[in-house]
């Protein structure tokens, strides 16, 4: 059984697997949004570093990043930037990551439109934020 898809016993819920695959029916319930929060401090900063230099977004994805990981970003804000994110840093996007003239096309696409869907809530100091962790990557 997928942890994802947890069903309770004697009423408790099991933890979340982050490695299963999620049901798609349930992507904006609590326990998924809580599996691509775990995914995406798992697999973020590694995937960044690695692609930060090829990306010209490199500063709205990491702004995003700030914004899912403020606690006063609404749920329903962090639940579309986390799964942004987790396409961002999927293993399936890698494919296309390495391919000359597409490279990273989808991705871009993926955080355009959730930009332009989250707006307001992408904060300044998130913004801010970004710059500064960009910054110290290019330095070390």
């Amino acid at each position: 059984m997928s942890s994802a898809n947890a069903k309770p016993m004697d009423g408790v819920f099991q933890e979340p697997d982050p490695l299963a695959p999620i049901d798609r029916s349930r992507a904006l319930v609590p326990m998924v949004q809580r599996v691509n929060e775990i995914r995406v401090r798992r697999g973020f900063w590694p995937k960044v570093r690695r692609a930060a230099a090829r990306i010209p977004f490199a500063a709205d994805v990491v702004s995003l990043y700030y914004c899912a990981m403020d606690d006063q970003t609404p749920r329903a804000a962090k639940a579309l930037i986390l799964a942004a994110l987790v396409w961002f840093i999927s293993p399936f996007s890698i494919v296309q990551d390495l391919m000359a003239g597409i490279g990273f096309v989808s991705d871009a696409a993926v955080i355009a439109a959730v930009i332009g869907i989250i707006g307001a809530n992408l904060k300044p100091r998130h913004r801010e934020q970004a710059k500064a962790a960009l910054k110290r990557m290019a330095e070390s």
